[in-house]
């Protein structure tokens, strides 16, 4: 396994050219496509991964995808210079260090919020609305529902976890009965 600080390297170096050279949205929109195909296609990264695999044919394969899916020149020589690093196999890392190296840059906090039931929009802007008093930047929600909550609401930014959820209120009126 490589080292997540050498894999934040290559996320930082596309995050600043991307910023430098005003196609971020491009690029982030890029990056998202190409998580999606090798999601999609998780044998891809064994096959970029594999010595028994000529460069060569490992190249064609990138091209032949990127065919298929035009990117910018950027995301294109980015793709290249990870499959010559051998790199390609930790793309899904890579992206998301991306994705949080240009929020950061950009000022915006991500809050992953889980919730019991889904949040009318009206509920979500509030919420939005509050993170973003309490933080002083502009907030990212990546909302998803949990029935096992039984109802409230988990908040996640970074390390920080707000847990109003009622499942974790029984759990403390659970434990508070033990030790009594």
């Amino acid at each position: 396994m490589i080292s997540s600080a050498v894999l934040a390297r290559y996320a930082r170096a596309l995050a600043d050219v991307a910023l430098e050279q005003n196609v971020e949205p491009v690029v982030t929109a890029d990056v998202g496509t190409y998580r999606e195909i090798f999601r999609a296609v998780p044998e891809l990264a064994d096959a970029f991964d594999s010595p028994a695999i000529p460069r060569d044919a490992k190249r064609s394969v990138l091209a032949r995808i990127i065919s298929l899916h035009p990117a910018h020149t950027l995301t294109v020589n980015f793709l290249r210079t990870l499959l010559e690093h051998h790199r390609l196999r930790y793309f899904e890392e890579v992206a998301a260090l991306y994705g949080r190296t240009v929020n950061e840059r950009k000022g915006i906090v991500s809050a992953r919020v889980v919730t019991a039931a889904p949040l009318r929009e009206a509920d979500l802007s509030a919420l939005r609305d509050s993170l973003r008093g309490l933080t002083g930047r502009e907030v990212e929600m990546t909302v998803r529902t949990d029935p096992a909550l039984v109802g409230g609401i988990i908040v996640q930014m970074g390390s920080l976890v707000y847990d109003g959820s009622v499942r974790k209120q029984l759990a403390e009126v659970r434990q508070r009965m033990k030790g009594a």
